[in-house]
């Protein structure tokens, strides 16, 4: 019943899309994200659904959409730099096998990436887009809020669905996407267009903001309480009555600690001791490396190539017995661990250049929103969204970004769609708001 469900499904996007041809692209990001042949028993097993959709989407925009006002932009260029610097390192790997593994969805992620914004014509396609990204990550999100209500979760144990350490399904990823898109539900639900913002909607926008936060709890997954904690702080930006957040923001986390598993909170005390946990020392381990490893390989080493290293790792203990302080040490030995670590993952496989187009590529989505977000945050009606998905964008990345050191997702597939969905706001005002004269440029005021 599952496999005739995801069939079904797949199979009315691929007739709508026949009369709206954009529709192929959101079902592309669908499976891109949710990836069903990971679920699906056998029906959709030997199918390259994501080759299918990918295909139709391009076809579709070179057939039926309008082209005119067309632009490459800055950001799609350091994409298609990075693009073919990727593929001259995996030609040149280390590890030529597992490199063109991981070259095999690395090259669909940034070329689609490329080509989404050229899709992104107006508000709408903007939002639906948004949208299925969001519903899409929140039917993985649903499932594992509700099983941590159900159980409490577990590090390396709560089942996303499918029992699969990839994508989404990789515990430290889903906490890090599930915090990052949170801004951008809260926008939906505000400025929504295709759901208009009554009570259902924002009903169940609250519930899977509950949901999001429920993710880190159940994954035990330190990097989500970092990427919690990005988001109050960005909030409080946000906020008008700061010190009324400020009070509430308190009081439930002082409500919420008693109701925290005590797993998860030792786990969580694991990150002011974090030399005597073998996880993140095994961490630091692995940067320094990776840096030692780079300053002879200016290039990189390709993707994979943490597969080579031999590490030693010193972990350091405290313990304390009413005023006797003990401290005890203990040498490990590792090898072939990954980089934990989206900047020395792009680092270590891409070189410095590579990590240079990839910092470029973020800093300027970073500074474009903020861009948007001071020119039009005086403006109301017509184009009154505008600056609040900009600041909802920034907002997403900056979590990404945090959560990204200590994730290894620098080519997560889902942060180059919000990528392309900077790019794409970026040109529509360019396009359809420049004859609309924006204030002053000025240092904005919390909304």
């Amino acid at each position: 019943m599952r496999d005739l469900a995801f069939v079904g499904f797949l199979a009315a996007i691929a007739l709508f899309g026949l009369r709206r041809p954009f529709i192929f692209v959101l079902g592309y990001a669908y499976v891109d994200i949710v990836s069903p042949q990971r679920l699906s028993y056998y029906l959709l097993n030997a199918v390259p659904v994501s080759a299918i959709f990918c295909a139709l989407a391009m076809l579709g925009w070179l057939i039926a959409d309008d082209k005119r006002e067309l632009r490459f932009g800055v950001r799609q260029t350091l994409l298609l730099l990075l693009l073919g610097w990727a593929a001259w390192t995996t030609a040149h790997a280390d590890f030529p096998t597992e490199a063109q593994d991981k070259w095999e969805w690395v090259w669909k992620a940034l070329a689609f990436a490329i080509f989404l914004p050229l899709t992104l014509r107006t508000r709408l396609r903007i939002e639906a887009l948004l949208l299925f990204m969001i519903l899409s990550a929140s039917s993985i999100i649903i499932v594992g809020g509700i099983k941590t209500l159900a159980s409490g979760g577990g590090y390396g144990a709560l089942n996303l669905m499918v029992d699969n350490n990839s994508g989404l399904y990789e515990s430290s990823t889903i906490a890090t996407v599930a915090i990052t898109i949170i801004p951008l539900i809260l926008y939906l639900a505000k400025f929504g267009t295709i759901y208009p913002a009554d009570w259902r909607v924002k009903t169940f926008a609250y519930a899977l903001v509950f949901a999001c936060l429920l993710i880190p709890i159940g994954t035990e997954a330190r990097t989500g309480l970092i990427c919690i904690g990005v988001l109050a702080v960005l909030m409080l930006r946000a906020t008008k009555r700061r010190m009324l957040y400020l009070a509430l923001m308190g009081a439930a986390g002082l409500a919420a600690i008693p109701l925290l598993p005590q797993s998860f909170t030792n786990r969580m005390d694991t990150i002011a001791e974090y030399k005597a946990d073998s996880s993140a020392s095994t961490r630091l381990a692995v940067w320094a490396w990776t840096w030692d490893y780079v300053k002879d390989h200016p290039a990189g080493g390709g993707f994979n190539a943490y597969l080579q290293n031999k590490l030693t790792i010193e972990k350091v203990a405290t313990e304390k017995a009413r005023s006797v302080e003990t401290v005890a040490t203990a040498v490990e030995y590792d090898k072939a661990r990954a980089y934990h670590s989206s900047y020395f993952e792009m680092l270590g496989e891409q070189g410095f250049l590579g990590l240079g187009l990839w910092l470029m590529l973020h800093i300027i989505g970073l500074w474009r929103m903020e861009v948007l977000r001071r020119r039009y945050l005086g403006h109301a009606g017509e184009h009154g969204w505008i600056a609040p998905l900009a600041t909802a964008l920034q907002h997403g990345h900056l979590i990404y970004l945090v959560g990204s050191l200590f994730v290894g997702i620098a080519f997560q597939p889902f942060v180059y769609m919000l990528i392309a969905v900077q790019i794409g706001l970026d040109a529509y005002v360019r396009r359809h708001v420049r004859k609309v004269a924006p204030p002053p440029f000025r240092a904005a005021p919390a909304q």
